[in-house]
C-alpha cells in the first residue's frame, strides 16, 4: 500500500469513491483529515461551483484530495483549468475515454490523471497514452457499473499492469480482508464509496443513510437498458419505485428520438440529468422511495453510523489481521 499512499500524498491507499451530492466538501476533507484520499464529485456541476467547492474543501483540509471530472462534461477544459487554477493535485476523468487534449491539459495543470479501465485492452491504451494511475472497478460497485465482477477484473488486469502504473481496485469492497487480498495481488491501493455513505461526517439525508443500514446486498441492483439506441450504462442502486420511474423516463426519451425531436447526443444528456436529478432527490431531499438511492452491493456490510476515522481504522485493522494471518 505504501506505493498508493506515496502516489496520492495519503497516509493510507483508500480513495473515496467521488459519489454526486455526497463526495462534497464535509465528506471529502474528512476523508483526507483521517488518513485516506477523498475526492470532490463534480458531476454537473458548473465550473463556479467547482470552484467554490474546491475552495470551501480546501478551508477544511490541508491533506491532499482530488477532483473527479466526467468526461462527457460541456465544461470539461474550463474545469481542468479550475482544478489547475486551486493546485488539485490529482484530477480523476470518469465517463468514458479521456476527450483529445484533456490529458494534456491536466498535466500542464500539475496534476496526477487518473482514468478508470473497465477492459485490459482500454487500461493498455490508457497507459500508453500517458495516465498515471488506474481504478478498475467491478460491477458490485454502485452507480455507473461495467458488466464485470470485481474479482475478475482484479485477476485478469493486475498481473498485466500493476508494474507499469499504481492500480486502484474498486467495486464491493467492505472489508479490510478484500483490501489485503487486492494489495496482495499487485494492487497499489483501493476506492469504496458505499462504506463511506454513512458516515458521520456525511451530509446525506438521515433517511438515505436508514436505507443503508436497512438493505441488504440483494437490495443493490442494476438499472435495465430498454432501447439499444439508448446506451444508457447501467446504474446500481436499492431497489425502488424510482427504478421504474427510470424505465418510463428511457421509454419517453426513446420516443422522442423516434418522433425525431432530440438528437442521440441530447438524449444521451437527458438520462444523464435524469439520474443527477434523481440522486440529489434520494440524497439531499430524502425521498428514498422515488429518487435514486445508489449503493454497491457492500451495503450489506453498513450497519451504522460512525465516524470516517473510525470507519477507516476498522478497515486497517481488519487488513492488516489478514496479512498477518498469511504471513504467519
Amino acid at each position: 500500500m505504501e506505493r498508493g499512499a506515496a502516489f496520492l500524498g495519503s497516509e493510507v491507499a483508500i480513495m473515496a469513491g467521488a459519489m454526486s451530492w455526497v463526495s462534497e466538501r464535509n465528506l471529502v476533507a474528512a476523508m483526507s483529515n483521517a488518513g485516506g484520499f477523498g475526492v470532490i464529485a463534480c458531476g454537473a456541476m458548473t465550473v463556479d461551483l467547482l470552484d467554490a467547492e474546491i475552495a470551501a474543501t480546501k478551508a477544511l483540509t490541508d491533506k491532499p484530495f482530488g477532483v473527479n471530472l466526467i468526461t462527457m462534461h460541456p465544461d470539461l477544459m474550463a474545469l481542468i483549468d479550475v482544478c489547475a487554477k486551486h493546485g488539485v493535485g490529482h484530477v480523476v476523468l470518469a465517463g468514458g475515454l479521456p476527450p483529445k487534449g484533456s490529458l494534456e491539459a491536466i498535466k500542464a495543470g500539475g496534476a496526477k490523471v487518473i482514468c478508470f479501465a473497465p477492459t485490459l485492452a482500454l487500461a493498455k491504451k490508457l497507459i500508453r497514452s500517458g495516465v498515471d494511475a488506474l481504478v478498475i472497478e467491478g460491477m458490485e460497485a454502485g452507480g455507473h457499473i461495467g458488466p464485470v465482477s470485481t474479482s475478475v477484473l482484479a485477476q485478469e488486469m493486475l498481473p498485466e499492469i500493476a508494474d507499469m502504473v499504481p492500480v486502484f481496485v474498486a467495486g464491493g469492497i467492505g472489508r479490510g480482508e478484500a483490501i489485503a487480498g487486492y494489495l496482495d495481488m499487485g494492487a497499489a491501493g483501493v476506492q469504496l464509496g458505499t462504506r463511506f455513505v454513512c458516515a458521520t461526517e456525511s451530509i446525506a439525508h438521515p433517511k438515505f443513510k436508514q436505507a443503508f443500514i436497512r438493505a441488504s446486498a440483494r437490495d443493490a441492483v442494476a438499472s435495465v437498458q430498454i432501447d439499444p439506441r439508448l446506451p444508457v450504462i447501467p446504474v446500481r442502486a436499492l431497489k425502488n419505485a424510482g427504478g421504474e420511474l427510470f424505465t418510463a423516463k428511457q421509454r419517453e426519451v426513446a420516443q422522442s428520438l423516434d418522433e425525431g425531436g432530440v438528437a442521440m447526443a441530447e438524449a444521451q444528456l437527458a438520462i444523464e440529468h435524469y439520474w443527477a436529478g434523481a440522486l440529489r432527490r434520494a440524497v439531499i431531499d430524502g425521498d428514498v422511495e422515488h429518487g435514486s438511492v445508489m449503493a454497491g452491493q457492500s451495503v450489506g456490510m453498513v450497519s451504522k453510523e460512525e465516524p470516517l476515522a473510525d470507519i477507516i481504522a476498522a478497515l486497517m485493522a481488519q487488513a492488516a489481521q489478514a496479512l498477518e494471518q498469511r504471513a504467519a
